[in-house]
């Protein structure tokens, strides 16, 4: 989709032109960055949005997609090379590949369908936490400047804040972009990495968090009209040098919207 003039920020950030045979054309914006390169949640958005024009269906909406990012992008021009796999009666089997002047640096497959007529049972609950009107905005500052941090507007509401060496990993509260639109499965998608790591809420000292892999599960196909979103997200083991989080986000009216667990390498920042 090429951004019309009055389009969000996220919306011209993540804009894709189509190219022919599957190949789509975008742009790595600086705005999105966290340390060394762009957020992992930025990449998928950009992926994904790609995936949808590909698969071209409005009554099919991401099911599963898995991201694996082999290196991080510089600022400039990207291009989305995207196959469908498989189409069947039900389920859309599609994949992309993310190049930059000749390298590739992420590899991803998703499924999209049509939602199912099934038995169906709710069990998750969402956490207790104020609305995010009665929370005031947590500032962050540090020795390195996170341009994505002003892209998102957050509440912090659940477990230890960053930094202070905590009894738990876990992280979470509200959030929503600081220039609003209007929710969709790839703005998802980017909100899923888009909180600071709950790893950090264990630890005194900062230390860098890079993706090895991301996978969201996306558990409706029909999406609030509310901007804000509880956020959580936990891990429970770092062992060899990696470690599991895992993501829920949720409406504002307690619907468990998407499910997600990415692996990340932890490294040390240089002194």
């Amino acid at each position: 989709m090429a951004p019309g003039p009055r389009t969000s920020r996220f919306d011209r950030d993540t804009a894709l032109v189509a190219l022919g045979d599957g190949r789509f054309r975008g742009r790595m914006d600086p705005g999105w960055w966290i340390e060394r390169g762009p957020n992992g949640g930025y990449v998928a958005a950009i992926i994904l949005r790609a995936l949808t024009m590909a698969v071209d269906d409005l009554g099919r909406s991401p099911r599963s997609f898995t991201v694996h990012f082999l290196a991080p992008p510089v600022e400039g021009p990207v291009e989305v090379v995207t196959a469908i796999e498989r189409g069947g009666r039900q389920l859309t089997f599609v994949s992309g590949r993310l190049r930059q002047e000749g390298r590739l640096l992420a590899v991803a497959q998703a499924v999209f369908s049509s939602p199912v007529v099934a038995p169906e049972f709710d069990d998750a609950t969402p956490p207790s936490v104020p609305p995010p009107e009665e929370l005031e905005p947590l500032g962050l500052t540090g020795p390195i400047a996170i341009p994505m941090r002003e892209r998102y507007e957050t509440r912090w509401a659940i477990g230890p804040l960053p930094f202070t060496a905590g009894d738990r990993a876990e992280a979470g509260g509200w959030i929503r972009l600081t220039d609003p639109r209007p929710v969709d499965h790839v703005l998802l998608a980017a909100m899923s990495d888009a909180w600071l790591p709950p790893a950090f809420s264990r630890s005194a000292e900062r230390f860098g968090l890079p993706t090895v892999d991301l996978t969201v599960h996306f558990r409706s196909a029909v999406l609030p009209a509310d901007d804000w979103f509880l956020a959580r997200f936990r891990t429970r083991s770092s062992i060899e040098g990696f470690l599991e989080e895992d993501g829920e986000i949720w409406s504002r009216d307690g619907r468990l919207l998407v499910q997600s667990r990415q692996l990340s390498l932890v490294m040390a920042v240089p002194g």
